[in-house]
């Protein structure tokens, strides 16, 4: 009688434990449908930007051909464009941005992690967190008014008077000292870019197992050993994301730099000279361009930034590809 209970019972339980598997499958099957939706729809997104691009830029490269990408002269009245100085101002600012933002970065999230107090590290990483949440326009204010004024004064006839009789030098520190030019958006970025390089920095840092710094301490390893040979080495992909991450902001930043660069058509070899980069350009005069040519200049210089910044995304993937490789060999 027990036995014919206890099969009574079992038989009963059986349509349930098939219903509830069911439903765990169909949860499965509707969870990867989801995700595998939310993949495409960044892939469409992505075509539909790109082909959008393609599109508003033709009747510009069908006017001007190959020759839009090196010509600098932009005259909207004669209708003649060329992309040759915002592809320079951009790659040159985004250049000065990282050049000084990554070693500095950099430093604060190795002086966070291994050598501050730790009364003073949530206070500090609370700062940089903060920079990176203040909205660009109030950075190309305070540049405007505070950064460009110190710089006409202090720093750039300092710079001028250094390297007047150096060769190359004098060339890129030569002129008035305007305030605003290319090394001021420059720095500008590069004040945007580091919170970006830091915070990231500091929290692939965090990631190191300390059984690894503490073994490499007990060998005598000094403190800028374990960071050159254990604390960087485990973390160099996530650092390298890092620097990429400041990178794409310093290529597409518009309204910080647009404030202080000068805003001029023109390729100059000094870098205080005013010039300007392909999002300055675009923002500056989308709202007054007037004819199909003018808007599909400004629309095929927004095709040049997608490629530039895909080009160098492309080439930081193949970097860790490479990093990847030789760790595994």
């Amino acid at each position: 009688m027990a036995d014919v209970a206890l099969q009574g019972a079992a038989t009963a339980r059986s349509p349930d434990r098939r219903k509830v598997l069911a439903w765990l499958r169909l949860q499965d099957r509707s969870f990867r449908f989801l995700t595998l939706g939310a993949a495409v729809a960044v892939l469409l997104i992505l075509g539909g930007v790109m082909a959008a691009l393609v599109i508003g830029s033709l009747p510009a490269l069908q006017a001007f051909g190959p020759g839009f990408v090196v010509t600098e002269k932009w005259n909207p009245v004669t209708e003649q464009f060329g992309a040759l100085a915002p592809i320079y101002g951009t790659l040159v600012t985004a250049f000065i941005a990282m050049l000084f933002a990554v070693p500095i970065g950099l430093g604060v999230a190795v002086f966070l992690t291994e050598l501050c107090p730790y009364p003073l590290r949530r206070p500090i990483g609370v700062a940089i967190e903060l920079l990176a949440g203040i909205p660009s326009i109030i950075y190309g204010i305070w540049g405007l008014f505070v950064f460009a004024p110190f710089l006409q004064k202090h720093v750039q006839p300092a710079l001028i008077d250094a390297f007047s009789g150096v060769p190359v030098l004098s060339s890129l520190f030569a002129g008035p000292p305007y305030g605003i030019g290319v090394l001021t958006a420059g720095l500008i970025l590069a004040i945007m870019v580091l919170p970006f390089v830091a915070s990231i920095s500091r929290d692939v840092f965090e990631t190191v197992p300390h059984v690894l710094k503490e073994a490499a301490y007990g060998c005598g390893c000094t403190t800028w050993e374990v960071i050159r040979s254990i604390v960087i080495p485990y973390t160099r992909i996530g650092v390298i994301g890092g620097v990429m991450l400041g990178l794409g902001r310093a290529l597409g930043e518009t309204m910080a730099v647009t404030f202080v660069i000068g805003n001029a058509h023109r390729i100059s070899s000094s870098l205080l000279a005013p010039g300007t980069t392909i999002s300055a350009s675009i923002a500056n005069e989308f709202t007054e361009a007037v004819g199909d040519v003018y808007t599909s200049a400004l629309i095929a210089l927004g095709l040049i930034l997608f490629v530039i910044t895909f080009i160098i995304l492309a080439i930081a993937r193949y970097m860790l590809l490479r990093i990847d490789q030789r760790a595994g060999a």
